[in-house]
């Protein structure tokens, strides 16, 4: 049914994952552990020649990407909306969403496909030098009002909050269309530049997504305190504390959802995009805030055991029957 279908806006990016043995390389580079910082075309030259002589894994990246293509393992049949380039990095994107059944609605570009330089150290964090290229060409006349027709929820990931016209077009279209909007707050140091206007999409926003520093950078608070200061903001709050599961709120609802036990943490680039796949998923069926936790933290558990974000056929059919 259309009002369960969920569309995702965000970066089109490729990752470029590279496992690497300590903090060195961030330093050299001055990539504080944990951020995503976006770079110029000079930068990213740069970083290619380092890169050069390192073993680099691809895979089809940015933050709604990443959810949409878990909802469509999950069974869904998920959109996006994203910018690219008819370059190697690009038709690579394209294929991978068409391969997984994503309906993507790519908009051309001039500029490189972006890429997102994903550096993960042995304690599972990821470091992100982005190369936004193409994406960043998206605008707010890009987007019609014919592109949220079909759909009951549009996922705007909030790495996009630096074109504020594009992210404002997308919620007046999506307001129009009665859309519910989810809004994931992608990275404390990106709430902490665009605190205000973050203040301005929550009054917009039914679902909101946030792990604790996510959650502090906004609000300056505590996890718990944390996520009744945004519920008083948006229908649905959840922040997501780590090891310790996630918590939700809506009104006088709260439900709150242990982690899976993971033996070892491999890369947790992924993490919050799966989570808020598989609690979309649960949510699109009228499930109570506790059986969506749930799924989420199934999701999220499984893909931080790999680099990347492809599980093979046989954990999606486990997770699956789990979530």
């Amino acid at each position: 049914m259309t009002e369960n279908r969920i569309l995702g806006i965000g970066n089109a990016l490729v990752d470029a994952l590279v496992q690497v043995p300590d903090d060195a390389i961030l330093n050299e580079l001055n990539l504080p552990k944990g951020s995503m910082q976006l770079i110029d075309t000079d930068f990213y030259e740069r970083l290619c020649q380092r890169l050069s002589s390192m073993e680099v894994k691809r895979a089809t990246g940015g933050s709604a990407c990443n959810t949409m293509l878990a909802l469509a393992q999950m069974g869904a049949a998920p959109g996006l909306i994203g910018k690219i380039s008819d370059d190697d990095n690009g038709r690579f994107f394209a294929d991978s969403c068409t391969t997984n059944g994503i309906q993507a609605q790519l908009l051309p570009s001039e500029l490189r496909t972006g890429v997102a330089s994903t550096f993960i150290t042995p304690d599972g964090e990821r470091t992100f030098a982005t190369y936004l290229g193409a994406a960043a060409a998206m605008t707010a006349d890009d987007l019609r009002p014919e592109m949220m027709e079909g759909y009951g929820y549009l996922y705007i990931e909030g790495y996009l909050v630096f074109n504020h016209d594009l992210i404002t077009r997308a919620i007046e279209l999506a307001e129009r269309a009665g859309l519910t909007i989810c809004l994931d707050l992608a990275s404390y140091n990106i709430v902490e530049a665009e605190r205000e206007f973050f203040g301005y999409l929550l009054a917009h926003t039914d679902i909101v997504f946030a792990n604790e520093e996510e959650a502090r950078a906004f609000t300056g608070k505590e996890p718990r305190e944390a996520l009744d200061e945004l519920a008083r903001l948006c229908r649905i709050a959840v922040v997501k504390v780590g090891k310790e599961g996630a918590m939700a709120r809506s009104g006088e609802d709260f439900a709150q959802a242990p982690a899976e036990p993971v033996a070892h943490v491999v890369d947790t680039t992924a993490a919050g995009d799966f989570f808020a796949a598989g609690f979309l998923y649960r949510h699109a069926q009228g499930c109570p805030l506790a059986d969506c936790l749930r799924a989420g933290g199934v999701l999220a558990g499984e893909i931080i055991q790999i680099v990347g974000t492809k599980l093979p056929a046989s954990t999606w059919s486990s997770i699956r029957a789990r979530a």
